[in-house]
């Protein structure tokens, strides 16, 4: 059976599929939860929560499903904070605050919140825990394990996926270059990271032991079965859940992946000071040419956050982060069961079809 493999049930799942865990507001404890009722693994994107937001949605998931969940947690990077880059980055987006009506407040940067939120994902029982901007410690990993924690990786290069392994992590997420959102890049300039994910997977499979989960551009059946032919033992899908009925993302956000085109994302740092791929826009285009002036993750973040939610509010996507991955025309308005219900017909169908 194609749903049958070490990776679902070391996990527990149905089918293996895995719903990214986007953070920022798309991965509602209403999507998790349905996610993982239906048989896939709901995660809860927590990277920019502080440990008490996510306490908080943690314990809804687990009022509203008994069912495995996961949680994904930034790994904290060395902040290289430059004053002068801040002060450069804050002057550029004055006219923007200007328009928004914006009070401009003074620059605190963002501390990682990743020990407290280790903390509590253990004293809540968090069955799944998933680390993206680099790897866990070997000491952070044997603790998880043993309080029966599974742990999963994020790699954007075979060596990254190896180092995942060497960490002793249980499974380990590839991100071909066509994912929507941040890429989960740790080792050198990004941009060798930049493999699609039908190059990448294979020869991940090929050099590391663990489950490889393949990521990127995968929105349908088809894709999910073209991932398992490839040697992946599960997928993981983040844009075909944000335009979904449970997804918590704004309605303008939904609205652009839903009418754009697989040419109109662009990979860029100008919202977080992380390279992310999301839709060509104004704010985009307006601060290209500053782009490598501008400070790092999450100083960047930090500094547009109030203007992206004030664009939100006052109806400006172009001055919106809107992550999307590549295949943005197979993106739909289902609810997140009919979704995966959909994709395992397909599955089955094209097996039948096919075989």
């Amino acid at each position: 059976m194609w749903n049958t493999n070490k990776f679902c049930e070391q996990l527990g799942l149905t089918y293996p599929i895995i719903q990214a865990g986007m953070a920022g507001g798309v991965t509602t404890p209403e999507l998790v939860s349905s996610v993982s009722i239906a048989g896939a693994l709901g995660t809860l994107g927590a990277g920019y929560m502080t440990a008490e937001d996510m306490t908080e949605s943690i314990i809804r998931i687990k009022q509203l499903t008994n069912h495995m969940f996961a949680v994904n947690v930034f790994i904290p990077e060395d902040n290289n904070l430059s004053s002068e880059r801040v002060a450069r980055a804050d002057r550029l987006l004055d006219s923007y605050r200007r328009d928004l009506q914006i009070k401009k407040e003074p620059f605190t940067s963002t501390p990682f919140p990743y020990d407290a939120q280790l903390e509590s994902i253990l004293e809540l029982n968090v069955p799944i825990v998933s680390f993206t901007f680099g790897v866990p410690s070997r000491e952070t990993v044997k603790e998880l394990k043993k309080n029966n924690v599974i742990t999963i990786g994020t790699a954007t290069t075979v060596e990254e996926a190896v180092i995942n392994e060497d960490r002793g992590v249980d499974a380990v997420v590839v991100q071909g270059s066509e994912a929507g959102g941040h890429r989960g890049s740790f080792t050198g300039d990004f941009s060798k990271g930049m493999v699609g994910t039908i190059a990448l997977v294979p020869q991940a499979v090929d050099q590391v032991r663990i489950p490889v989960i393949a990521a990127g551009g995968i929105m349908d059946g088809r894709g999910v079965l073209a991932s398992l032919a490839l040697g992946a033992q599960g997928v993981q899908m983040g844009t075909a859940f944000v335009t979904s009925q449970e997804s918590g993302a704004k309605v303008q956000h939904k609205e652009a992946i839903l009418k754009t085109t697989e040419s109109e994302t662009v990979v860029t740092s100008v919202f977080s000071g992380k390279p992310a791929r999301g839709i060509r826009n104004q704010f985009i285009s307006d601060l290209k040419e500053f782009e490598s002036e501008l400070p790092g993750y999450p100083d960047q973040n930090s500094l547009t956050k109030p203007i992206r939610k004030e664009a939100a509010k006052q109806n400006k996507p172009e001055w919106m982060s809107l992550w999307s991955g590549q295949a943005p025309r197979l993106s739909t308005r289902k609810s997140a069961t009919e979704l995966i219900d959909g994709i395992v017909r397909q599955v089955e169908g094209l097996i039948q079809e096919k075989w």
